[in-house]
């Protein structure tokens, strides 16, 4: 998550390499391409671990692992390029932290990175049935409208933003390909929704019948409280560390 701006867009990405300087229709693809593969990883290793093991607990393992490792690849292959963000409430919130930063995240990149990651997010869980064999459009059946599941996604995108703006507050943007990766890889696993925290991957996830579907019914509930944990993230690092940028500017 090398990002545009000064904090990370949807993952604050390293500075090294201005972001900004690349033409926004190579970030644009970057964030449609680096979505689409996310989401073929995780539809993809979700439906070869129901035809590999019925045990749902193996199923779960194998899906979060497959996304660990992927998300990682991504972040650390195209993060220099846009961000890497490939998720809406990233870069909602790096253009809200640096709306006032004449170099920040803008509302025409805003504007071309959402419609991107929408895209490529059902472009991937497209290509993953296509792969497998399964309807190329079927909508889930998987309902998810549960109140504990909405909590579960308030706590899993809360923590992402706090992570990657953290890391950005802190200086330690380079280690975020590991850091976000295990942080997802982690929140599958304590959080009740599997954490989804993404509102690009969830409506992609919406078109496909599979291990990882969400029904369309669910969406509207899912990505609200994503867009809320977004927010309370954002709040959690003014919390916590704009003391520390405060004292460093003095």
């Amino acid at each position: 998550m090398a990002e545009a701006g000064p904090d990370l867009d949807g993952a604050v990405t390293p500075r090294a390499s201005e972001p900004n300087a690349i033409p926004l229709l190579n970030r644009a693809a970057a964030e449609l391409v680096g979505t689409a593969a996310l989401v073929a990883i995780v539809v993809g290793s979700g439906i070869q671990a129901t035809e590999l093991s019925h045990d749902v607990g193996v199923q779960l393992l194998a899906n979060s692992l497959a996304t660990v490792f992927g998300l990682g690849v991504l972040i650390l292959l195209l993060g220099p390029v846009s961000g890497a963000h490939f998720n809406p409430v990233v870069t909602l919130a790096q253009w809200w932290t640096g709306r006032k930063d004449p170099a920040g995240l803008g509302a025409r990149e805003v504007a071309a990175y959402l419609p991107a990651q929408i895209a490529g997010a059902i472009g991937g869980a497209v290509l993953a049935d296509a792969m497998f064999g399964q309807a190329l459009v079927k909508w889930s059946t998987h309902d998810r409208s549960a109140g504990h599941l909405l909590l579960g996604e308030v706590v899993a995108t809360a923590g992402l933003v706090l992570l990657i703006f953290g890391l950005a507050r802190t200086d330690q943007l380079r280690l975020a390909p590991a850091a976000v990766a295990s942080y997802i890889g982690a929140a599958y696993w304590f959080t009740s929704s599997t954490s989804f925290a993404n509102p690009a991957v969830t409506i992609g996830r919406a078109f496909t019948d599979t291990f990882a579907g969400i029904a369309p019914g669910s969406l509207a509930g899912f990505i609200g409280m994503q867009l809320l944990g977004g927010a309370l993230g954002l709040a959690l690092v003014a919390l916590i560390f704009d003391g520390r940028r405060r004292a460093v500017a003095k």
